[in-house]
C-alpha cells in the first residue's frame, strides 16, 4: 500500500485512516469500504467512538446551513461503533491489516458494505460566479466521539470529528459489444417518396476523450436537397429524489456541410468528441465526482439505470443525427424540415490498467502519477 489517507480530529483524540478513496461499483456488487480509526481513550471521558458512511445529495449552497436550512438529503447512511469494540471476532481485510501495522494497538477497524442501488459520485458543474461546494451526490466517511450513535439531542462538536470524502465509481465493461443502430423513413408534404436514413455507432461503449464514430447512410428518393448534416451529443441528467426530473444539455454539436442531392444516395462516417473542456461555462452539467481540485470529465453513463430503487443522480447520453433539408419550390421554408434519428451512447472511463494513452482526455495534458491524482 503506497499511500494512506489520514484525517485527525481537532482535539487529536481520534484519527481516521483509509487505504484508498475510490471504491468501484461493479453493478451487482460494490467494493467494501474499510479502514481503521486510531483512538486515544484518555480523551474520551467515558464516551464512545462511532464511524458512519453516508451517501448524500447536496442541492443547495452551504450558506443555507447558517440560517437553519439543510442543503443536503441523506440518501443512505450506516453507523458502527468502533470503540469500545462490540465484535472482536470479525476478520480483517488485507487493507486493514496493513493499516493496523501503521496505527498500532490503538487501531479499531471498521467496514461498510454499500447497497447496489446507490448512485455514483456526481457533481453538477457550478456557474462562473457560483461559490461554495458544488451540488451533487457525494460519499463521506466520518469518525466521531459521542455517547450515542445517533441522538437528536446530543451535540457533537467539530473538534470531536474527522472525516474523509470518498468516491463510488463505475468503469466501462471489459466486453464492448456492437454499437446501436437506428433508422427512419421521413415523408414530406408534396412528395410521394421518402428520405430513408440509417445511423449507427461502431461500438457500444466509448471512453471519455475518444472520438465517437457515427456512420450515416441516406437514400434520398425525394426532390429535396439535404443542405447539411448536424450531429449533437446530449447529456441527460435525471435527479431522482422525491420525484424524477430530467435535464438535457448538449455537450457537443457539430455541423458538416455535406450536400445530398435529390434522388441520390449518401454514405459517410463522421467523428465527434464531447469534452468537458468545451463545456466549462454550462451551469448544471453533470461531471464525475472529484476530490478537491483534481481534474475530472463529463459524468459517466450510469450502468444501473434499470434499478428502480436508485435515488440521487442518473446520467445517460444520446446522439442525434439531423439531416437539414431545404424546402425548395414555391412554398420555400414552409416545407423545409429535419430528418432525425437518435442513438443511445454509453460514455465511461476505462479501468485504469486498460488505458495506454499518456494523455488525459479532458485536459490534453500528460497524465500525473496515480499517487498525485489521488492526493487530497
Amino acid at each position: 500500500m503506497s499511500k494512506v489517507f489520514k484525517k485527525t480530529s481537532g482535539n487529536g483524540h481520534i484519527a481516521l485512516y483509509l487505504g484508498k478513496r475510490d471504491f468501484v461499483d461493479n453493478v451487482d456488487s460494490v467494493e467494501v469500504v474499510d479502514g481503521v480509526v486510531k483512538v486515544d481513550p484518555s480523551g474520551l471521558d467515558g464516551r464512545k467512538v462511532f464511524v458512519y458512511l453516508a451517501c448524500a445529495f447536496r442541492y443547495g449552497s452551504e450558506d443555507l446551513d447558517v440560517i437553519g436550512l439543510s442543503c443536503r438529503k441523506d440518501i443512505w447512511i450506516n453507523r458502527v461503533q468502533v470503540y469500545p469494540a462490540t465484535d472482536d471476532s470479525s476478520s480483517k481485510s488485507a487493507m486493514q491489516e496493513s493499516l493496523m501495522k501503521k496505527v498500532g494497538e490503538q487501531g479499531c477497524p471498521f467496514a461498510f458494505q454499500m447497497p447496489t442501488n446507490l448512485p455514483c459520485s456526481v457533481s453538477l458543474q457550478p456557474g462562473p460566479n457560483d461559490a461554495g461546494k458544488a451540488c451533487g451526490v457525494d460519499f463521506e466517511v466520518k469518525a466521531y466521539i459521542a455517547n450515542e450513535a445517533n441522538s437528536a439531542t446530543e451535540t457533537i462538536e467539530k473538534k470531536d470529528t474527522c472525516r474523509l470524502m470518498i468516491r463510488k465509481i463505475q468503469f466501462a465493461p471489459t466486453k464492448n459489444n456492437a454499437g446501436p443502430k437506428a433508422e427512419i423513413n421521413k415523408q414530406f408534404m408534396m412528395s410521394d417518396k421518402p428520405i430513408h436514413m440509417e445511423a449507427s455507432l461502431d461500438k457500444e461503449v466509448y471512453y471519455h476523450g475518444d472520438p465517437i464514430t457515427v456512420n450515416v447512410n441516406v437514400n434520398n428518393e425525394t426532390t429535396k436537397v439535404v443542405k447539411k448534416i448536424q450531429i449533437v451529443v446530449e447529456q441527460l441528467t435525471s435527479v431522482v429524489l422525491y420525484s424524477s426530473d430530467t435535464y438535457t444539455k448538449a455537450v457537443c454539436t457539430e455541423e458538416f456541410g455535406e450536400t445530398i442531392n435529390a434522388n441520390s444516395t449518401f454514405e459517410k462516417s463522421f467523428q465527434v468528441t464531447p469534452l468537458l473542456a468545451n463545456n466549462k461555462e454550462k451551469r448544471g452539467l453533470s461531471v464525475d465526482g472529484r476530490l478537491k481540485d483534481e481534474d475530472t470529465n463529463l459524468a459517466s453513463t450510469t450502468l444501473s439505470q434499470d434499478n428502480k430503487e436508485m435515488q440521487g443522480i442518473v446520467v445517460s447520453y444520446k446522439i442525434k443525427v439531423n439531416l437539414i433539408v431545404s424546402g425548395g419550390g414555391l412554398l420555400g421554408g414552409l416545407t423545409s424540415s429535419d430528418v432525425t434519428v437518435e442513438l443511445p451512447l454509453t460514455l465511461m472511463s476505462p479501468k485504469p490498467a486498460e488505458r495506454t494513452s499518456p494523455l488525459s482526455p479532458w485536459t490534453n495534458k500528460r497524465r500525473r502519477p496515480v499517487a498525485e491524482q489521488q492526493r487530497d
